[in-house]
């Protein structure tokens, strides 16, 4: 079942009007690269699913998904509405990478993340963690998605020691158990695959069947890197970096995810393997130099994970719901 979408702040009514009587002296590209740029790339929302993934007998786990936020200091909005993602009240947060978009960002990104860096959390960073983004030609998308260009190096080490010190876990290479809300959760990560920083024999080898949840984290959903999670019993793999195609055709979705991944997988949850779940964000944010999304909302996502069906009975893969805000339980 395709997830659907709550809104949280949208744009004004006056803003919305103006592009609208501008389709009188405006083509219909230029008015849709204006829609994307300014009403569609603020106009954040909350995606929530609940996921079969859970030990059987376990109750209810609320994980907050964050991605590719690449944040810029004077990006106010943004950070207003990430302020207040804690009224979802979590009892997981996990982060799958690409914070940055600015040498200077790192205050902001911590600022804005404020009280849910006090909520049990996880992490793995992406390339635009490590490396500033730079212009491209849009058409390298479409003709070379495995085409890499990196920028000036980010403060990602502050970043690092910003989350760590309050308590998130870095999970870069790493394997970690610890409990949240009365589950035990045995987890692991890797490096940035699209950048080639992951490696996974350091982590190799089965997950253990004794928690409640075996939670598998990659920046880059690509698919070698699945099959091994999959290939070591991960229940369920997160994942951002595709920004969701971030340009997308009504009725038709991602033109490309900038992965390996298939664009039927390119957000949301999905299944990999015979008994692995996959759950891709589309991202919060967009470089930069491509500040447009059409078609494809900024997001963050609320997950329900609740216990695996017995018997092998899969026909109900997730389900979805719309709030009309964010708001406490």
């Amino acid at each position: 079942m395709q997830a659907q979408y709550s809104g949280l702040m949208a744009p004004s009514p006056a803003l919305t009007r103006s592009l609208v009587a501008a389709s009188a002296t405006l083509g219909p590209a230029a008015l849709a690269i204006g829609y994307g740029a300014i009403i569609e790339r603020n106009a954040f929302v909350v995606r929530e699913a609940t996921m079969p993934v859970l030990a059987p007998g376990s109750s209810p786990l609320r994980v907050l998904h964050i991605s590719d936020i690449h944040m810029r200091p004077g990006q106010r909005r943004k950070q207003a509405w990430l302020r207040e993602l804690v009224r979802l009240e979590p009892d997981l947060v996990v982060n799958t990478g690409d914070n940055l978009a600015h040498p200077k960002a790192v205050p902001a990104v911590v600022q804005a993340l404020g009280d849910l860096l006090s909520v049990p959390g996880v992490f793995v960073f992406g390339s635009n963690d490590y490396f500033g983004p730079r212009l491209k030609n849009p058409a390298k998308y479409l003709t070379k998605p495995t085409h890499r260009i990196h920028g000036v190096p980010l403060p990602w080490q502050d970043l690092r020691a910003a989350f760590t010190e309050r308590g998130w876990l870095d999970l870069t290479h790493n394997r970690r158990e610890f409990d949240v809300a009365g589950h035990r959760i045995a987890a692991a990560g890797v490096d940035d695959p699209h950048i080639d920083r992951d490696r996974y024999d350091t982590i190799a080898g089965p997950a253990d069947l004794t928690a409640d949840l075996s939670l598998g984290l990659t920046h880059s959903p690509e698919p070698r890197v699945l099959d091994r999670f999959a290939g070591d019993g991960y229940q369920l793999v997160m994942a951002g970096h595709t920004h969701g195609g971030q340009l997308c055709v009504p009725f038709y979705g991602a033109l490309v995810t900038n992965c390996g991944l298939d664009r039927s997988r390119v957000k949301g949850p999905s299944q990999w393997g015979a008994h692995t779940r996959l759950h891709v964000s589309a991202g919060i944010g967009t470089s930069p130099f491509a500040p447009v999304r059409f078609a494809c909302r900024p997001e963050a996502s609320l997950l329900t994970l609740v216990a695996a069906p017995t018997g092998g009975d899969d026909s109900q893969l997730t389900r979805c719901s719309t709030q009309p805000s964010v708001s406490a339980r």
